[in-house]
């Protein structure tokens, strides 16, 4: 039973890019970010060119940019270019059709699971990638202002 870090780490990359303003960074430097290996970023940043996220400038200085404004990049297309799971998932195995809850417990889940899907999919609909970096932003100021309040 393993939840998937690939939607955060995106949004992780995709919010380093919008900050950059155009600049390319690389593999090796996002993934100095996120603190994790670079080959797993570019198979991130596979994933987030397909869905048309992000581009790369090749040669010497290139690396990954944005595709498109950060304001035009929704939580939703972040999540639908890296992860295809449900938020939830169902037995592996069949339940004991011959238990009451084991015969009807599938049903009943998906249409709660479903339900659950669209409000989620619906709140990162609603935010886009120029949101969670200006969050990024803000949290960084208060951070400092704190820390100057403290010194």
């Amino acid at each position: 039973m393993n939840t998937s870090s690939r939607f955060a780490f995106a949004v992780h990359v995709l919010a380093l890019l919008s900050l950059q303003e155009g600049v390319p960074l690389s593999s090796e430097l996002i993934a100095g970010s996120v603190n994790t290996n670079p080959a797993l970023i570019r198979r991130l940043l596979t994933m987030l060119a397909d869905a048309g996220l992000t581009t790369a400038q090749l040669g010497a200085g290139g690396g990954a940019l944005l595709a498109r404004p950060a304001q035009d990049i929704t939580l939703l297309d972040i999540y639908r270019a890296v992860d295809d799971a449900q938020l939830f998932a169902l037995h592996r195995e069949e339940p004991n059709p011959a238990c009451m809850v084991g015969r009807n417990i599938q049903d009943v889940l998906r249409g709660i699971i479903s339900e659950a899907q669209q409000a989620m999919e619906a709140s990162l609909a609603g935010r886009t990638l120029a949101d969670a970096t200006a969050d990024v932003v803000k949290a960084e100021r208060q951070r400092e202002r704190k820390r100057r309040q403290a010194g």
